[in-house]
């Protein structure tokens, strides 16, 4: 199994949190309505048990009379009356000898009556023998079996009771638990989601909000620390892979472009030009007296020159042209888009007056210098970017050996004949 399908399989933290809130409400309701029903069972025995030994209390004063006299019609009425009245399922009378004198059955009928006759032997007392006493010596005994009447309506409406409260309580628990989820959950997604995209997206400029928990606000600033580090760094790097790409790809005295960044521009110029049927121009400039300067006043001066050279260079082109230093004082420039072959010989004229000014040198004075220029465009004079670089080179020589501070153009392409070998 991939990380990934392990990770859609594991459950969420809110998930874990809503169950294990959700077990705990349950269990704690579930104990606390158990613990209550049961006391109320044992609080509804008890009163049961105080409420018969009333009742039997109340009967053998009703029968006393009757007992003393034998008159057992006058007892079973009284008992009758009670029965009637009470919670009684079954009362007899008997008198010292055990003789049963009178007795009183409640009708046994119904289901309900079946019903609440079960619930009575669970939860009631079984059943009650009282003394009947007269002058203080007791002269029969009254037995009495309890019948809750409202035992059942009781059970049903208790059990109700606690059902609603049950189920209002794991309402207010599920809402209580979700607000806690939410505080607890809401913070660390953040800091999920936020480690995430940083890792997916090296946003190192992303930052976690603060929590309201303590230590999941010191986590998130700890992460945002990190953080602050690790964009220092990485603009660091940024700075210095730029410098070393810089440095690879320029000059360090002049701050042109070097050999190699001209050879792939170059590539990709006639690349496009192929494709729009467009033109792009090489112009090789060398200096015509570098060597002279150099040797009468010194490298610092020689350096001055090519600086000053390099600057007067970039004032004459577009924004999308690009020169080079090629070493020493040779110098090319890369021309593109061109529409017009003429534009490249306008281009190298300009250039060609402007070196006319004087250049001041470091020590003091000013100097003159020139530079010989060569032309080439493709793709009338070249097919090719390495013959287009031999064409302006061929073209430069020339201009030198005619004349110093002029510009010659390459020659062009023979005509190509079809058919020819």
């Amino acid at each position: 199994m991939s990380r990934r399908q392990q990770q859609a399989t594991r459950p969420s933290l809110d998930s874990v949190l809503r169950r294990a809130h959700l077990s705990v409400s349950l269990i704690a309701i579930v104990t606390a309505g158990l613990t209550l029903t049961i006391a109320a069972l044992v609080a509804l025995r008890l009163y049961s048990d105080q409420n018969l030994r009333l009742v039997a209390r109340s009967m053998s004063y009703t029968v006393e009379a009757a007992v003393v006299f034998n008159d057992a019609l006058a007892a079973q009425e009284a008992l009758a009356l009670i029965g009637v009245n009470e919670d009684i399922d079954h009362a007899q009378v008997s008198d010292s000898r055990g003789v049963v004198l009178a007795q009183w059955q409640r009708p046994r009928g119904g289901a309900r009556y079946q019903v609440e006759h079960v619930l009575t032997g669970w939860i009631m007392p079984a059943s009650l023998s009282f003394p009947i006493n007269h002058n203080d010596a007791a002269i029969g005994t009254i037995r009495l079996v309890p019948h809750s009447r409202g035992l059942l309506q009781f059970l049903v409406s208790g059990l109700a009771g606690v059902l609603g409260c049950l189920l209002l309580s794991i309402a207010v628990a599920v809402r209580l638990s979700r607000r806690m989820e939410a505080a607890l959950t809401a913070p660390l997604r953040n800091l999920a989601e936020t480690a995430h995209r940083v890792r997916r997206e090296r946003a190192f400029g992303l930052r976690v909000p603060p929590a309201g928990i303590a230590e999941i606000n010191q986590i998130n600033d700890d992460f945002n620390a990190l953080l602050d580090e690790l964009e220092a760094w990485q603009s660091h790097l940024q700075k210095e892979n730029a410098s070393l790409s810089h440095r690879a790809n320029h000059d360090s005295l002049t701050g042109l472009s070097n050999r190699a960044l001209l050879d792939a521009e170059l590539q990709r110029a006639i690349a496009d030009a192929r494709l729009t049927a467009g033109r792009a121009a090489i112009l090789f400039l060398d200096s015509d007296r570098f060597k002279h300067i150099n040797d009468t006043h010194g490298h610092a001066a020689g350096d001055q020159v090519l600086v000053t050279v390099a600057a007067r260079i970039k004032r004459q082109l577009r924004e999308g042209d690009l020169v080079a230093r090629l070493g020493g004082d040779e110098f090319a420039i890369l021309l593109r888009p061109l529409r017009h072959s003429a534009d490249a010989e306008h281009i190298a004229d300009k250039i060609i007056d402007e070196m006319r000014a004087p250049i001041e040198l470091p020590g003091g004075g000013g100097i003159v210098t020139s530079l010989s220029i060569g032309v080439a465009v493709f793709p009338d004079h070249a097919g090719d970017a390495a013959a287009l670089v031999g064409a302006a080179d061929e073209a430069m020589y020339r201009a030198k050996q005619l004349q110093r501070g002029t510009r010659q153009v390459a020659r062009p392409l023979p005509p190509y004949i079809e058919g020819a070998a």
